[in-house]
Order: C-alpha cells, then structure tokens, then sequence
C-alpha cells in the first residue's frame, strides 16, 4: 500500500505480480545500439498517481528500475509505452524520457481536446507516437472519430498510432484501422492465438493486414503473454516460449525493415507467472534467426522510427 501526496491511497490489484527481479544474464549479447521498444513506467504512485478510471492497481515501477534493467540486459535505449493505469496524464513517461539524456522516446495517451501546444510540448520531450488500444478489459473503448481527431494532430509532427487489439477483433477494425492517416505500429503481433496453426486463416489475416499498407510495422513482442505452452527452458538453450516462435518468425522473415522487439517491463496484468527478462531475450534468435535479421529488428528499424536523424535528434522541422 503506498500513498501520493494528495493522501490517496493505492491497493494493488489483488494477485498483482510483481515484475521479476534479479533478472538472469542473457546469454545471446544484443547487437550495440539495441532498443527495447516497448516497455513501461508505473508511477511510483506516491509521485504520479494512479488514474481514478484505471481497471488495475500495479506495483510501482519506477525510470530508475527500467534504466538498470536496460543496462544489465544490453540496451542502448528504450520507447517508454504510455501504461493505461496512468490514462492520458503523461507526467511518468515524460519524466523518464527527460531523465534518459535522449535516450529514451515515448508514446502516449492522448485526448481529444489535445491541443497543439500540448502536442508540440510532447514531441519536444520524446514522444514519436500515440497508442489507441482496444483491449476491453484495460479499457473503454473511445469512439472512432475522436481518435482520428487526435491521429490528424500529431500528423504534422511525424508521430505514429500504437494500436493494441485483441485477434478475434481485428476483422471488425480492419477498415477503421487502415483509414488512420499516419503510420501504424500494432503491439504484440495482434495477440494471436498461439494455439491455432500460425498458417491458419486467423494469422494470415493478420499477415494481409500488415501487406495492406507499407507503413504498417509490427511488434513481435510479449511471447509470455501468447504463449499456451509456457515459459520453461527445456534445455540448456534457453530456449523458452516456443510455439510462439513461428508466429513471430514469419512475421519478421516476411517484414524485416517493418518489426520491432522490446521487453513490455514491468509486465502488466500477467496472472500465471511472471517472466525473466534475460530469458525474454534469449527469445530473440529464435525469431530472427540471422545477424542480418536481428540487427534491423533490434537496431536499424526502432532508430529508422523513433530516432530518424540522431545527428540533429528530430524528426523533421516543427509545425
């Protein structure tokens, strides 16, 4: 139980677990210049407290914790993903991205009424994008137009949409999805169900998604979270989380300029078990299987999206 500044308190989640800690080594060493493009910010809740509509109460999970376990597992830099727990107040994630000496970006949550001074302030700090998730038990859904509303307002600054969904609904958000008039990222490979044949009708939908526009990029992220088999290493690989690999392996091998990887420390709403982030990447060369593969998914693909200019760190001139 912790208490902010306002004398509010927070009670986690009842079967909350916490995220893993004394990660193990990984023992694949991850290319120079890697980036963890998806992990998160819980509060601490006593400095930047829980959202009152939030559907979950976590541990706190604070920028110092993610940036030694950027350090120990090999990362060079992170994308600090806006955590629904904290709904549209940014203060969190902006705080770590001001803290990481430019080397963290940021997406975020954003309102409508956003405006563009909001916007720019946002950008100026390390925001490249904003999420619109549709997983129903984090969230409620926002209408459709509202969300184009705040797509046609980060457009100018170069920004992307993160969308978040579950398989079963991608079939009834399919056309909403490809009218958003910026580039799209989709997280964790559109949740497919892991125990259905990653050839079958559900997956090669997803895979005619991403083929429908270029500028679709994917997440091949959160193995722990799809997997139905589980987490143990068999052997001395390390070789953990397995049928999710052909899943992952197709998309990446089909669109390698267009795949990202990142860790989704500290892990949200996991009630089974709670995963080692050094087994996490030791996943990686199971589903890019060359140096050629791994170097984009991990280095040239985030750097081409969230740091496009690191001589001059923007984007493009200001709106």
């Amino acid at each position: 139980m912790t208490t902010n500044a306002e004398n509010t308190t927070f009670e986690k989640t009842p079967g909350w677990l916490d995220w893993y800690a004394g990660p193990s080594t990984p023992r694949y060493r991850l290319p120079d210049g890697a980036v963890d493009t998806h992990c998160h910010i819980f509060g601490p809740g006593a400095e930047f407290p829980y959202a009152p509509e939030r559907k979950y109460t976590p541990c706190d999970a604070s920028k110092d914790q993610l940036f030694a376990l950027r350090d120990h597992l090999g990362f060079a830099r992170n994308v600090v993903v806006q955590a629904t727990c904290h709904g549209a107040d940014n203060a969190a994630m902006l705080d770590a991205l001001r803290a990481s000496g430019g080397l963290a970006r940021g997406v975020a949550t954003l309102r409508p009424d956003v405006t563009d001074a909001q916007v720019r302030e946002l950008h100026e700090a390390g925001v490249r994008g904003v999420r619109f998730n549709f997983v129903k038990r984090l969230v409620d859904a926002a209408p459709q137009q509202d969300l184009l509303d705040i797509a046609e307002k980060i457009a100018p600054y170069g920004w992307h949409v993160v969308v978040y969904f579950e398989a079963a609904d991608l079939a009834g958000l399919r056309d909403f999805f490809l009218s958003i008039p910026v580039p799209l990222v989709v997280d964790h490979m559109g949740r497919p169900d892991t125990a259905k044949a990653p050839e079958g009708p559900e997956f090669e939908a997803f895979l005619d998604f991403l083929r429908a526009r270029p500028d679709i990029w994917c997440k091949v992220t959160c193995p722990e979270r799809l997997s139905v088999t589980g987490p143990p290493a068999l052997d001395g690989e390390r070789h953990a989380y397995r049928d999710v690999v052909p899943f992952a392996r197709r998309v990446v091998e089909e669109f390698p300029d267009r795949v990202l990887w990142g860790t989704d420390w500290p892990h949200p709403n996991l009630t089974d078990h709670m995963p080692d982030d050094g087994l996490l990447v030791d996943f990686v060369p199971h589903i890019a299987p060359t140096p050629e593969l791994r170097r984009k998914l991990l280095v040239d693909n985030p750097m081409r999206l969230y740091w496009p200019d690191t001589a001059t760190d923007t984007d493009r001139p200001l709106p």
